[in-house]
């Protein structure tokens, strides 16, 4: 039974069974301490200084697993599937790539977006495939906004969301990111459940018909 935590901005530690991945630490820059969390693997989205502080993370074996591009891995019973993507709209050519990460640990399948700049095409929906909980940038900026990430999450239809990469009392960013609120009003919600941990398993999923459920997570370092 996997469980999740967030570290703040666009980063998670999901820990199963069989190991802990971290994705996309940060840099202390943005206003986020990140602490010196450990993990088995390390997803990076792409080269920024917000989403690849890997030096921070402290290896739970003899070395640290980093996956940083497209391509298939597996280490120690963990499957992550990186799909090449844009951190703009046009292809490349403004920010440069952007990779989602699909992971596949204890029989939940987790995918974090990193900084996504556009919507998906049927092709990278194709290689996502089923999504039970997915992280999800809503705050604009250099990634998709509030209004862009409701229409990913159709295109994905995850069982549970969860929002990142937003404007917070900590945080700073130029340009600036939206708020939660406005991706809450885009969504059409006005209250949703507040966690400082998830923990998951196939039978605590919402059913496959059920409304996409959105879960806000409070950073542990906060």
């Amino acid at each position: 039974m996997p469980d999740v935590q967030y570290l703040g901005h666009a980063c998670f530690r999901i820990r199963g069974r069989d190991g802990i991945v971290l994705c996309d630490p940060y840099n202390r820059s943005i206003g986020f301490d990140l602490g010196r969390p450990t993990a088995h693997m390390v997803t990076v989205s792409h080269d920024h200084p917000d989403h690849n502080n890997v030096a921070q993370v402290r290896p739970m074996r003899d070395r640290l697993f980093v996956v940083d591009g497209p391509g298939e891995y597996e280490v120690g019973g963990i499957m992550i599937v990186g799909i090449r993507t844009y951190h703009d709209k046009a292809k490349g050519a403004e920010r440069g790539y952007n990779t989602i990460y699909v992971i596949h640990l204890d029989d939940v399948v987790f995918c974090h977006l990193g900084d996504l700049g556009h919507e998906l095409t049927q092709a990278q929906l194709e290689a996502i495939g089923h999504v039970d909980l997915l992280f999800i940038p809503v705050g604009g900026g250099e990634t998709i906004g509030p209004a862009e990430a409701v229409n990913v999450i159709s295109q994905i239809e995850p069982r549970i969301v969860v929002p990142m990469h937003y404007a917070t009392a900590q945080s700073s960013f130029d340009p600036p990111l939206a708020p939660l609120e406005r991706f809450a009003h885009e969504m059409g919600y006005k209250e949703h459940p507040v966690e400082e941990k998830l923990s998951l398993n196939a039978s605590s999923l919402p059913a496959e018909r059920e409304e996409t459920r959105v879960v806000v997570m409070r950073p542990i370092n906060s």
